[in-house]
């Protein structure tokens, strides 16, 4: 029997309307193997983490660049442990500062991915650390 497809949900929090670098890394991680849901432009906390629940995804990844990646995780981790996503690895990866990096990790990011990371950094962390996170 084939062994189970790390599935990754890639979602485009808030207002933010720049989806070519997001939508570069999924095409990335399905040639990588993974099985990857797209949200789409746009989403709210709510919907991202709805979506993840329905998906039954693995992985939650948020793609960033407008600058509000600190309140909208902050939104984020409430429903996370609402809805008891806990286990699931969480990566945020586009415009994230260095200086906010700490705070990210604080509120319970497991990775963080600046503009200009390596789309192979990204699948081998995710090789990683994905099923590390669920058995933990």
């Amino acid at each position: 029997m084939a062994e189970k497809k790390i599935k990754i949900l890639v979602g485009k929090p808030g207002l933010d309307g720049h989806d070519v670098g997001a939508k570069v890394v999924v095409r990335a991680l399905m040639d990588a193997g993974f099985e990857v849901v797209y949200t789409g432009l746009r989403k709210t906390p709510s919907e991202i983490a709805q979506q993840a629940l329905e998906e039954d995804v693995d992985v939650i990844g948020l793609s960033s660049l407008a600058g509000s990646h600190i309140l909208f995780c902050k939104k984020l981790k409430g429903l996370i442990d609402q809805y008891g996503l806990k286990e699931k690895l969480w990566l945020i990866g586009g415009c994230v500062p260095k200086p906010d990096h700490a705070e990210l990790k604080k509120i319970g990011l497991d990775g963080i991915f600046p503009n200009g990371s390596k789309l192979s950094d990204i699948v081998d962390f995710i090789n990683e650390n994905a099923a590390k996170k669920e058995d933990a």
